[in-house]
């Protein structure tokens, strides 16, 4: 896959899946993430050892990357995961995360409308998303989408200063989530005008 796509400032980005050819690029993009975001993810972004591993467990086919470009740099990651759990293969989790100079121009919405298309390829029914408490900005983006906070589990994670976190587990059926994409888009005058 790969899209052209024109954020509400007028920056022209590229939606690609991510290849092993990209993690040069994409370390540079991690490694430029102030350490209050990369306090709260899962793993140690700026190991390449680790980045490297998670790119190839994509081969698995339950996990599924794109990256958003500004020319030849890397401004945006997302990820699709299935579970192959049985019980839970109608659910997706899904995980976006934009650089702060690319931010509130529309490049997460983008990149979560076709992580919905991936996950409606792979009859996902459900989507959910895990995040930190103090993740406040990515919680409220969530509920723009009609996504429900589910459940709010005490001291649950560690962050990667390693201080124990409570964990918020919010989901959204694809049918909702799409309504709301779609209401963005329709609203939205920058789409409109490009």
């Amino acid at each position: 896959m790969k899209k052209k796509e024109i954020l509400k400032d007028g920056t022209k980005v590229e939606i690609k899946n991510l290849t092993h050819d990209d993690l040069d690029k994409l370390m540079e993009f991690y490694r430029s993430l102030p350490e209050l975001d990369r306090k709260y993810l899962r793993v140690e972004v700026t190991d390449r050892h680790v980045v490297e591993k998670r790119i190839k467990s994509m081969k698995t086919g339950n996990l599924t990357r794109i990256i958003a470009l500004e020319g030849n740099k890397i401004i945006g990651d997302g990820a699709l995961e299935l579970s192959h759990e049985e019980w839970r293969e109608h659910q997706g989790e899904l995980r976006v995360i934009v650089s702060r100079e690319h931010r509130r121009k529309g490049l997460g919405m983008i990149m979560m409308r076709e992580l919905y298309f991936i996950a409606a390829g792979k009859n996902v029914k459900k989507i959910v998303a895990k995040f930190m408490r103090p993740q406040t900005a990515a919680r409220k983006i969530l509920r723009t989408l009609d996504f429900h906070e589910e459940i709010l589990i005490p001291d649950y994670v560690r962050d990667r200063a390693g201080k124990t976190q409570d964990m918020v587990i919010m989901t959204c059926d694809m049918k909702d989530l799409w309504k709301e994409l779609e209401h963005f888009y329709s609203d939205s005058d920058w789409q409109r005008c490009r």
